[in-house]
C-alpha cells in the first residue's frame, strides 16, 4: 500500500527584513509526522541568505593542509572572535558552487584549483535558514599558488591570513576538537577516512609504508602537543 503524499499549505510569506540577506515569515499548514491530522496556522521566521561552498585545500606535493584565519564578528560574543577556518564564501545568483569556491580560494589565499572533489552537501540549519552548503576537498600543487599576497577583498573590508598545518598535526587537531569551525572538523574527518587521498599518482602500492599503530605513550605525547601555543602551525603569507 502506497504511503499517503503529504501536503504543505502556504497561506502567507513576507519578507519581513531586508538588507545584505532577508528574513521571510511563514504562515502555513502541514501533515503531522508523529501524529495523525495537520498542524494549522503555524508560524515560522526563515533566515534567506542563498547557498554556500567550502573547501578544505590540500597541497599534495608537501603535504599541508592550507585554512584562512580571520575575525568573525558573529564568534565574538561566545568565541573565539579570531577563528580558523576552511575557504568559503556564499553563491552568487546564477553562480554554480564550484565556482563560488573556486573564486574564494583566490580571493581569501591566492590558490587556484584546477580540480575539485564534492565531499557532502546539505542545509547548515534546517530549523531556521534555507541555506545549503557544498563542501569539497581541494587537492592542489604548490604551484597552484598565484598570489602569496592574497588576503580577500578589501572593497569588503577583509583580513584573511594564510594558515598552514601539515597533514598529520591537523589529523591529529581534528581528532582532538581543536578547530571551532565545522566546515573544518566535518573536512577534516572526511580526509581521515580517505588515507589514500592526495597521495602522488604515480606512487605504487608497494612503495606505501603500511601504517602503525601508535603506541599507547606516542598517542598521548600527540594530544600533550595539541596546545595551540605549540604545535606545528606555519603562517606562510608574505
Amino acid at each position: 500500500m502506497a504511503a499517503k503524499k503529504r501536503t504543505v499549505d502556504i497561506k502567507s510569506r513576507k519578507t519581513v527584513f531586508k538588507g545584505r540577506y532577508k528574513v521571510e515569515e511563514y504562515l502555513f499548514d502541514y501533515d503531522r509526522v508523529a501524529k495523525r491530522g495537520r498542524l494549522e496556522d503555524v508560524q515560522r521566521l526563515v533566515f534567506e541568505r542563498g547557498d554556500s561552498a567550502a573547501a578544505l585545500i590540500h597541497d599534495v606535493e608537501r603535504d599541508v593542509i592550507v585554512l584562512a584565519e580571520q575575525f568573525r564578528i558573529a564568534t565574538y560574543d561566545k568565541g573565539p572572535g579570531y577563528i580558523v577556518e576552511a575557504m568559503a564564501g556564499s553563491v552568487e545568483e546564477d553562480e554554480e558552487p564550484e565556482d563560488c569556491i573556486r573564486r574564494e580560494m583566490m580571493e581569501e589565499v591566492g590558490y587556484r584549483a584546477d580540480k575539485l572533489i564534492l565531499v557532502a552537501n546539505g542545509y547548515v540549519s534546517p530549523g531556521s535558514s534555507s541555506e545549503r552548503i557544498f563542501l569539497y576537498y581541494a587537492p592542489v600543487a604548490t604551484g597552484d599558488l598565484v598570489d602569496p599576497k592574497a588576503s580577500g577583498l578589501a572593497a569588503e573590508k577583509e583580513d584573511i591570513k594564510r594558515i598552514e598545518f601539515s597533514r598529520e598535526d591537523f589529523l591529529d587537531r581534528v581528532d582532538a576538537a581543536f578547530f571551532d569551525d565545522a566546515k573544518v572538523m566535518a573536512l577534516g574527518f572526511w580526509l581521515k577516512s580517505q588515507p589514500d587521498q592526495g597521495k602522488p599518482a604515480g606512487l605504487k602500492p608497494q612503495q606505501r609504508k603500511p601504517a602503525s599503530a601508535p603506541a599507547p605513550a606516542q598517542a598521548k605525547a600527540a594530544q600533550v602537543r595539541l596546545s595551540s601555543s605549540q604545535g606545528k602551525a606555519r603562517t606562510s603569507r608574505a
